[in-house]
């Protein structure tokens, strides 16, 4: 009996803390878009993705190209050319694949110039979100950005005009 006695105190003393814990939220997607440096960031990145897509494009362009010309002539070509021919025009295309993949693939140049340009400003948000947490005696701090699972947050727990001030920017209400 004295054991039940004393996980009930655990319990209710549990309890009593965790009510004690202060929340907050954020939306980085709403930080992010009141950031210059992000914004220029960003259509850095959108400007590098069309340059790579028009040069991805041209290849295959020219590949499809040469094939129809190889298909208009290939009645003509004899065996060992016309094998050649098919030969190149599958080199070149696994040549633009290749070069599609260098550029947008998880681990090509668009994904690595992004983590260049969009991690610092990032790391900036998160230090800045940890700081207001830590001086406010925030337990937990929600990010509401990207259709996160929080139903409703009380204006009175949303710290975002508190991270914009703590980087330097003034906020442009929603």
């Amino acid at each position: 009996m004295k054991k039940y006695g004393l996980l009930l105190v655990a319990m209710l003393l549990g309890s009593t803390l965790s009510f004690g814990q202060k929340f907050a939220c954020v939306d980085t997607e709403f930080i992010l878009a009141n950031m210059p440096e992000y914004k220029q960031a960003q259509k850095e990145l959108d400007d590098l993705s069309l340059q790579w897509q028009n040069e991805v494009e041209e290849k295959f362009k020219a590949i499809d190209k040469s094939y129809k010309a190889f298909q208009a002539e290939a009645v003509l070509l004899p065996d060992d050319l016309k094998t050649k021919k098919e030969n190149e025009i599958i080199a070149a295309e696994k040549e633009a694949k290749n070069l599609q993949k260098q550029r947008f693939g998880n681990e090509g140049d668009l994904a690595k110039k992004r983590s260049e340009l969009i991690k610092p400003i990032q790391d900036k948000v998160y230090n800045a979100i940890e700081k207001i947490a830590k001086e406010k005696n925030y337990a937990v701090v929600f990010d509401k950005a990207d259709g996160g699972t929080i139903l409703f947050v009380d204006s009175k727990t949303d710290i975002n005009d508190l991270v914009l001030g703590e980087l330097g920017y003034k906020t442009t209400k929603k």
